[in-house]
């Protein structure tokens, strides 16, 4: 993620030199703190907070992300055991067929 795009989506673009000076990248971003931002000189309180906010929806958005991946991962075995559900079904319908018509 481009640090500097994202400032100027959020209409903050005048912090780019600040967070450049001072290395902040998109690992950084998401374990910024008040204090943090306060330290590179964002003054503005609103502005603090709309940083501070929009860091959230960041984490919000790599959690969801990270929770669809593993409920994938999750999914497979349950696909695999109904497929072997599928062919115990089948051979049990066979068998049946078998005993009930025995030619």
């Amino acid at each position: 993620m481009d640090v500097v795009a994202w400032l100027r989506g959020l209409g903050l673009e005048q912090y780019a030199p600040a967070f450049r000076d001072n290395d902040v990248d998109a690992q950084v971003l998401p374990s910024l703190t008040a204090d943090d931002l306060i330290s590179i000189g964002v003054k503005s309180v609103g502005h603090r907070r709309k940083l501070l906010d929009a860091i959230a929806a960041l984490g919000a958005d790599v959690s969801s992300a990270t929770t669809m991946a593993v409920s994938r991962d999750v999914l497979a075995p349950v696909d695999a055991e109904r497929r072997q559900l599928t062919v115990m079904f089948c051979d049990l319908i066979c068998d049946v067929a078998r005993v009930s018509n025995p030619t």
